[in-house]
C-alpha cells in the first residue's frame, strides 16, 4: 500500500471544482453560461454566436439543431419533407387534455389518450417535447464543452416563474435525457436579479420585466437578510416582440395595397423584414422597408415603404400599455406602489425597444437596469447560481413561490387549500381530515390545483388511497396529510394515519401541465367568480352537514326507535323530510334552519340515548372503572 505523507501543516490540494453551467432554455432563443471564481463567459459557437435558436429539424435519422436548423429549412423549407419544430417549451408538461391547445402549431401532434402523452410528427418519427427540448439541452452541452475543452455534466436550468409541477418536472426530464444533473431548477426573474448582482446591494423590493418574442412576464422580489424571496408573478404568454414585427408587417402590406393571399416562404421573406425594421427603429429614427411581393403587379416588383420610430410606436401603443397594465395588477397582488421598487431588470430582446424602456421608467419612477445584454440576462444568473452551487460561495437564499394554490377534495366537491400560491418554496404543510361514515377504512385523496373553491373548476393532480384505518365512528380517525414542495417546485403528498402508523405517499408527476395564459385565465377566473365560488362553497357545506346528520339520524333510530315518545316518530320524520327538501334547493339558510330544527325535535330522544349508555357502560361497576366517554360513545355506535 502506498500513503501520500505531506508535511504537518502543509496546505493539501484542493481537488478540482466540477463544471457547472447555466442554460437559459427559451421560446425561441436559448444560453449557456458559465461563472467561475467570479470570471463570467457567455459561451459562444465556433461561429461566435450565443443565442442558439431554440428549433430542431429531424429528417429521416438525422437531427439538425440549432442556428444550422433554422439556415437548413429557409433555404430549402420542402426538402424531403423534413419537419421543423420550434417554441416546444410551450408544450413542456402538457398531455392528451390539452390536445386542443396545440392545434395551431407548424407541425402535426398526435394524443395517445390511454397514456396522457402528446408526440410530435417529426417526419413520421413520433417524438415527445420532453425529447426535442432534450437534443436542445444536449447541443448547448457539446457547445460548451467544446468552448471550454472539458466535460460538463451539471447546470442550473431555467423556467418561467409561471411553469407548474408538471412543465417543471418535463424540464427536469429533458435534462436527464440530455446527460445533465440539474442543480436547481430556477425562475427567470430569480436569475435576472442575480445576474444584476442584487442581491449583493441594499437590501429591498426589485420587478423584473420580461417581455420576450412570444412572452411577457413581470415579478417582484424581495431581498432581506440574504433571502431572494418572489412576492408575486403575472404576464401573459400570448404578448411579446412578435406582436411589434405583425403589426409592421401589416402596416407595411397596408401601405403597398397588397391584399393577396401569401405563400408560405413570402410570408416567411415579410416577417424577417418586419424583424429588421425593429431593430433598426430601435436604434435609429427611420428605416426602411423593402420587399418582392408577386401579386402586385402582372410581373410582380419590389415594394418599399420608409417608416419613422413615431410611426412604429404609435404601432405598438397598444402593446406596452398591456405590459404596464399587467405590471399595475402584480404590483397590486404584492400589495405595493411603484414607488416602493428598488430598481428594475429588463430581460428580453423586446426590450431594448426605446418606448419599451421609456414606458417602464415612467411607471417605477426611475430608469430601469440595462447594464446587461436582456438576451443573455438568465443565462447569467444561472451560471452564477450554478457556481455558487458547486462551491463557489453565496449567502444568497432563493426562494420561489408556487404560482397557483394546491389542495384536497372533500365531501361535497369542495376544494381545501393546503398550500395557497405566492408560498414562497421550499415548503411543507399539513393538516388533519377525519372519515365522513362509521366503520369506514379507507379514504381517496384527490390532489387539484387552482383557486376556485370547488373541484369541477380546478385542475386534477393525483389520487391516491389511504388504507386500513382503524372502523370507527364517523370523526374519530385521524389522517395527517402533508404537502411537500422543494425548492424545484415538485410536489410530494403524504397520508398517514396516527393511531396505526399507517402511510402512503405520492410523488406528483401528472402527465399534463399549465402554460402561462391558462395560469393567468385561471387567477383571473378565480377573482371574477370569488363571490359565486363562496356561495357556492357554503351551499356545499350545508348540504354535506344536512347528510351528515340525517345518516347519523337514521342509524339512531335502527338502533334506539323503542325509547321513541307516542307521537315523537312521525314529527321527526316530518322534520327530515324538510332537511331532505331543503336540502335539494340553493338557498343555505332554509338547510340551516331545517337542520336546526330536526335537531331540535330529536333532543329528547338523544337524551334517552345517551342516558341508556350511560346505564349500560356503569352495570356492575363503579365510575372510577370506566372511561365513561368511550364507553358512551361504543354505546351509541351499537
Amino acid at each position: 500500500m502506498l500513503l501520500q505523507i505531506t508535511e504537518p501543516g502543509a496546505s493539501q490540494p484542493r481537488p478540482p471544482r466540477p463544471v457547472a453551467v447555466g442554460i437559459d432554455l427559451g421560446t425561441t432563443n436559448s444560453v449557456v453560461a458559465l461563472s467561475r471564481d467570479g470570471v463570467l463567459q457567455v459561451l459562444a459557437d465556433a461561429e461566435g454566436h450565443v443565442l442558439q435558436p431554440s428549433a430542431v429539424h429531424y429528417q429521416g435519422e438525422t437531427r439538425i439543431i440549432g442556428r444550422q436548423a433554422l439556415s437548413h429549412w429557409q433555404e430549402q423549407p420542402q426538402s424531403g419533407g423534413g419537419t421543423l419544430v420550434t417554441s416546444v417549451k410551450r408544450l413542456l408538461g402538457k398531455g392528451a387534455a390539452d390536445f386542443a391547445a396545440t392545434a395551431n402549431l407548424p407541425f402535426a401532434v398526435a394524443a395517445d389518450h390511454s397514456t396522457g402523452v402528446i408526440r410530435l410528427d417529426a417526419a413520421g418519427r413520433a417524438v415527445t417535447p420532453v425529447e426535442v427540448s432534450a437534443e436542445i439541452l444536449r447541443h448547448l452541452r457539446d457547445l460548451a464543452e467544446a468552448s471550454l475543452g472539458e466535460p460538463v455534466r451539471a447546470a442550473v436550468v431555467t423556467v418561467p416563474a409561471y411553469f407548474d409541477d408538471a412543465a417543471r418536472q418535463a424540464t427536469r426530464d429533458a435534462a436527464r435525457m440530455a446527460g445533465l444533473e440539474v442543480l436547481r431548477l430556477l425562475a427567470e426573474p430569480t436569475a435576472a436579479a442575480l445576474a444584476y448582482g442584487l442581491e449583493s446591494g441594499a437590501e429591498g423590493l426589485y420587478a423584473v420585466y420580461d417581455l420576450g418574442g412570444g412572452t411577457f412576464d413581470v415579478s417582484v422580489l424581495r431581498l432581506q437578510k440574504g433571502v431572494f424571496q418572489v412576492l408575486a408573478t403575472g404576464g401573459d404568454a400570448e404578448l411579446g416582440g412578435d406582436d411589434f414585427d405583425r403589426a409592421l408587417a401589416e402596416h407595411f402590406l397596408a401601405h403597398v395595397s397588397y391584399d393577396q393571399p401569401l405563400l408560405p416562404q413570402d410570408a416567411r421573406r415579410l416577417h424577417i423584414a418586419a424583424r429588421e425594421a425593429k431593430e433598426t427603429l430601435s436604434r435609429q429614427p427611420f428605416a426602411d422597408m423593402t420587399l418582392w411581393l408577386p401579386a402586385v403587379a402582372p410581373e410582380g416588383r419590389d415594394c418599399s415603404h420608409r417608416l419613422t420610430r413615431a410611426d412604429f410606436e404609435a404601432l405598438i401603443q397598444p402593446f406596452v400599455n398591456r405590459t404596464i397594465t399587467l405590471c399595475q395588477g402584480v404590483l397590486a397582488d404584492a400589495g405595493l406602489d411603484p414607488s416602493a421598487i428598488r430598481g428594475v431588470a429588463l430581460v428580453g430582446g423586446s426590450t431594448r425597444v426605446p418606448l419599451v424602456r421609456t414606458a417602464v421608467a415612467k411607471l417605477f419612477g426611475q430608469e430601469p437596469l440595462v447594464g446587461i445584454d436582456p438576451d443573455t440576462v438568465v443565462a447569467v444568473g444561472a451560471a452564477r447560481q450554478a457556481d455558487a452551487l458547486t462551491g463557489g460561495g453565496s449567502d444568497t437564499l432563493l426562494l420561489d413561490v408556487t404560482p397557483l394554490s394546491l389542495g384536497l377534495e372533500t365531501m361535497g366537491g369542495i376544494v381545501e387549500k393546503i398550500i395557497d400560491r405566492n408560498t414562497p418554496l421550499p415548503v411543507s404543510k399539513a393538516q388533519e381530515f377525519t372519515t365522513y361514515q362509521d366503520g369506514q377504512t379507507a379514504m381517496l385523496l384527490h390532489v387539484v390545483q387552482g383557486e376556485r373553491e370547488t373541484v369541477d373548476a380546478c385542475r386534477s393532480l393525483a389520487r391516491l388511497t389511504l388504507g386500513g384505518i382503524p372502523a370507527l365512528t364517523a370523526g374519530a380517525a385521524r389522517v395527517r396529510v402533508t404537502f411537500r414542495l422543494d425548492a424545484d417546485g415538485l410536489l410530494t403528498v403524504t397520508a398517514a394515519e396516527k393511531t396505526t402508523g399507517i402511510q402512503q405517499e405520492v410523488m406528483v408527476k401528472p402527465t399534463y401541465g399549465l402554460d402561462e395564459a391558462e395560469m393567468a385565465a385561471m387567477l383571473r377566473d378565480s377573482m371574477v367568480n370569488a363571490s359565486a365560488d363562496m356561495t357556492e362553497r357554503l351551499l356545499r357545506e350545508a348540504r354535506v352537514e344536512a347528510g351528515r346528520v340525517l345518516g347519523a339520524l337514521e342509524i339512531a333510530l335502527s338502533r334506539d326507535a323503542d325509547l321513541l315518545a307516542p307521537g315523537e316518530e312521525s314529527a321527526i320524520t316530518r322534520a327530515a323530510d324538510a332537511v331532505r327538501l331543503a336540502g335539494q334547493g340553493s338557498d343555505r339558510h332554509a338547510i340551516h334552519d331545517a337542520v336546526a330544527a330536526l335537531e331540535g325535535m330529536c333532543a329528547p330522544f338523544i337524551e334517552r340515548r345517551v342516558n341508556r349508555a350511560i346505564h349500560a357502560a356503569l352495570a356492575g361497576r363503579s365510575v372510577a372503572e370506566v372511561d365513561l366517554e368511550a364507553e358512551v360513545k361504543k354505546a351509541l355506535r351499537g
